[in-house]
């Protein structure tokens, strides 16, 4: 399991590296950024039985495909641990978020942005036991697929960094962006 979640996380690295490279083709020039973000939630019921909300850490980074149209390799993580059932569990999505700004249509100024996007990738489950435990070892066996929507603005503090609200069906997260 480790092996296959650091040879994903390295490809979607050297994605994000490649995708710097390019010569942006947006005029709105949303691409090469890289987004920090912390949130809540809990994706597609996997967290269904802790009867709250989870931290969440996300990190994407977003490169130019077309006008107004970014795409963004992205990793996210949050794990929980039960003591009374001596269990941990840890979920690693991965994926791919595709990002339409609407800055255009609501006349935004230069210093916010405004989108809709949808998310689409897999999530790496891990679920680990107290060694020794002997009690019940239930799994709930969820899809491993992502299919996320989201809403979202950026305000610019500067040329360079920004702060967004991401809200979103899986995970919201509020965090930076740098340019």
């Amino acid at each position: 399991m480790k092996k296959i979640t650091l040879t994903l996380l390295i490809t979607l690295m050297l994605a994000g590296a490649g995708a710097f490279a390019q010569k942006s083709t947006n005029s709105g020039g949303y691409g090469h950024t890289l987004n920090l973000g912390l949130g809540v939630g809990g994706y597609y019921g996997y967290y269904h039985h802790v009867g709250h909300s989870l931290p969440v850490f996300n990190i994407n980074y977003e490169f130019d495909v077309a006008r107004n149209f970014t795409l963004a390799p992205f990793v996210t993580i949050y794990t929980y641990r039960n003591d009374n059932d001596h269990y941990r569990e840890t979920i690693l999505p991965l994926g791919v978020k595709g990002t339409y700004y609407l800055d255009q249509a609501f006349d935004a100024g230069s210093d916010w942005d405004f989108y809709i996007a949808g998310s689409l990738g897999f999530a790496i489950r891990r679920a680990t036991w107290d060694d020794g435990y002997t009690g019940d070892t239930y799994y709930q066996d969820v899809s491993p697929l992502i299919l996320d929507l989201h809403l979202g603005a950026e305000y610019h503090l500067s040329n360079k960094v920004g702060l967004f609200l991401d809200l979103s069906t899986g995970v919201t997260t509020l965090g930076l962006s740098f340019r």
